[in-house]
């Protein structure tokens, strides 16, 4: 049987054997640019397996990623720029480095503790860094890469992003003394839109119709629409922060929320089928009876459910 690092070593060669000249003509066309939304799908592919806790399905998803690195690295060594050497010497450097608790003497006996570690050692990487461009191009002028927010990517999902913002912030000392203060916020935020809201066109937001996507839609000046947009953002924002002071990730509640509101949905669409009739040819208040009734047939199953993997009694 190969080890590890033989398997490894062969999925690198077959990148550069696709690569080569008479590899495969897809492959020797694509470019780090195009390469990237296939990133994004397959970490999202990733996320996927593992809230559908698929195991088997999580291993070859996890394979198609590495691909994209395997991928990236062979480009970068085409061009001289990089490879995969540098890519795991600087992973093997990190992970030795953020872990002195491992691989030095510093001590921390408790998950919390080593994140405070971590935290500290990517704010001094990130000074250490500010203090060797500092160096090089001295002035008094604070850069964007001297910021402390530097380094997040506004290509990233924004819930992401703006919950990376904050916590950088936060660790620099901006941040709410408690979450009350955030419930606060979302009333601010929640009274600063309806405020926008009293310019809204007569006779106020109103569903859209059924049928046509956007039929029956009000027409908004362009500057009301503006202002409606940076008050719902605000809201998200503020949510964001809850979402990082209860150390929830916002991007992985969304996901489970919007599995949820699917299955319900599905649940809906099941039982109107069984009448010959779909979403649309129901009242809105048999929709909303059938949605409570989905509600509890979901808890129902989840209680089954625990109760047949608890175990016996009898033979306890």
């Amino acid at each position: 049987m190969s080890t590890t690092g033989e398997r490894f070593e062969r999925a690198v060669a077959i990148m550069e054997r696709l690569r080569a000249p008479g590899g495969c003509p897809w492959d020797r066309e694509q470019t780090f640019d195009s390469i990237k939304p296939y990133t994004l799908e397959e970490t999202y592919e990733v996320l996927e397996a593992i809230d559908n806790r698929d195991w088997p399905e999580l291993a070859g998803e996890l394979g198609d990623l590495l691909l994209q690195v395997l991928f990236y690295a062979e480009m970068g060594k085409e061009q001289g720029t990089f490879s995969i050497d540098d890519v795991l010497d600087r992973l093997s450097t990190k992970l030795v480095n953020r872990h002195p608790h491992v691989f030095g003497d510093v001590k921390a006996d408790t998950s919390s503790e080593v994140k405070r570690n971590w935290e500290a050692l990517k704010v001094e990487e990130r000074k250490k860094r500010q203090d060797k461009d500092t160096e090089r191009n001295a002035g008094p002028a604070m850069r964007a890469q001297d910021s402390v927010l530097a380094g997040v990517s506004s290509a990233m999902p924004a819930l992401l992003e703006a919950h990376k913002l904050s916590s950088r912030a936060a660790q620099a000392g901006f941040d709410w003394p408690n979450i009350e203060g955030l419930f606060d916020k979302v009333n601010e935020e929640m009274d600063e839109l309806r405020e926008q809201l009293k310019e809204f066109p007569a006779p106020g937001p109103r569903p859209q119709g059924r049928g046509m996507a956007g039929s029956g839609r009000a027409i908004i000046p362009e500057d009301l629409q503006a202002r409606l947009e940076d008050e719902v953002g605000d809201l998200f924002f503020v949510l964001v922060n809850i979402a990082r002071y209860l150390s929830i990730d916002p991007e992985s509640a969304l996901r489970k929320s919007n599995r949820k509101f699917k299955r319900r949905f599905q649940w809906m669409e099941e039982r109107l089928l069984e009448s010959g009739r779909s979403p649309d040819q129901a009242s809105t208040e048999e929709l909303e009876s059938l949605w409570q009734r989905a509600k509890r047939a979901e808890a129902k199953d989840a209680k089954d459910a625990l109760k047949s993997d608890a175990p016996d009694a009898r033979n306890a």
